[in-house]
């Protein structure tokens, strides 16, 4: 039996406690990740729960998803480092970028990011059959951030000749997708422009009667929604997270929960180059 001075056993003791604390901390260490609010709340902690728990076992760390209340508290996060992963769209990704000054780096986006549509939406008896029909009429946008509720849908209608502020009844912006088809089935709004995923998961869903609503134009596609994270990620960390997101395979009960739920047929990676279209289309309608 080995003995220990009292000096040696309490030197022992002192390692071990800060061996022991350091294992808590890194331990207790905890991934954010946060989502900008395309839909209410509770279905984005339905979305992303699944995914927050399998990036915790490829990361070997906590990972928490927390919502936050607007677009610009997503963008500001990041930017400040109050979160690790932000799922953007392709606006506020650009809005992030500017405000950072070159500091966020998308990593990954779904295969249907490269080619993303918006919808615009109206009663079918309205007799609102194109984009000069809205003339006149109430219209609603999602979120003024968002790139397939607002920026697009702007953008398309400035190149049709149609000034939104000279030429609409009225502008709402309703904050999020679902509420934005909302206000066109309750007569809140005449039309409405939205993202066409969230519009095709309602109508599957048969949360919507398309005898009574339904698409009246179709946006040409565009570069859209990506994973980012902040330039003071380790590298390490941040392809570890990139290869866990792309190793999301739709063949494996996991995956395909994840995948679906993320309205994804998978991931592949992504560039800042890809959201230059998105960036000009921002200035030319003057919302940067």
């Amino acid at each position: 039996m080995i003995s220990l001075s009292p000096s040696r056993t309490l030197k022992a003791l002192l390692t071990c406690a800060v061996l022991t604390f350091g294992s808590l901390a890194h331990a207790q260490q905890v991934f954010r990740v946060t989502t900008i609010p395309e839909e209410a709340a509770t279905e984005q902690v339905r979305k992303f729960t699944p995914l927050a728990a399998y990036l915790e076992k490829k990361l070997g760390m906590k990972v928490e998803f927390t919502p936050v209340s607007d677009y610009p508290a997503a963008v500001e996060a990041l930017v400040n480092k109050k979160v690790d992963l932000v799922w953007f769209g392709g606006f506020t990704y650009v809005q992030a970028q500017l405000r950072s000054g070159g500091k966020i780096i998308p990593i990954a986006q779904r295969e249907e990011d490269t080619r993303f549509q918006s919808v615009f939406i109206a009663k079918t008896d309205s007799g609102i059959k194109t984009l000069a029909d809205m003339k006149g009429k109430q219209v609603s946008f999602g979120s003024q951030s968002s790139t397939s509720g607002h920026l697009m849908p702007r953008s398309n209608l400035l190149n049709a000749g149609i000034d939104p502020e000279k030429d609409f009844k009225r502008i709402a912006y309703s904050g999020a997708h679902d509420a934005t088809i909302a206000s066109v089935v309750s007569g809140k709004v005449d039309a409405a422009a939205l993202d066409i995923t969230v519009w095709r998961k309602f109508v599957a869903e048969n949360k919507v009667n398309t005898k009574e609503v339904d698409v009246f134009f179709t946006t040409p596609p565009f570069y859209n929604y990506n994973w980012s994270v902040n330039a003071a990620m380790p590298a390490e960390l941040r392809n570890k997270l990139q290869k866990a997101l792309l190793d999301l395979d739709p063949s494996t009960p996991e995956g395909k929960e994840i995948l679906q739920l993320n309205r994804a047929t998978r991931y592949i990676p992504t560039s800042p180059d890809n959201y230059k279209g998105i960036e000009a289309a921002g200035r030319s309608a003057g919302l940067i």
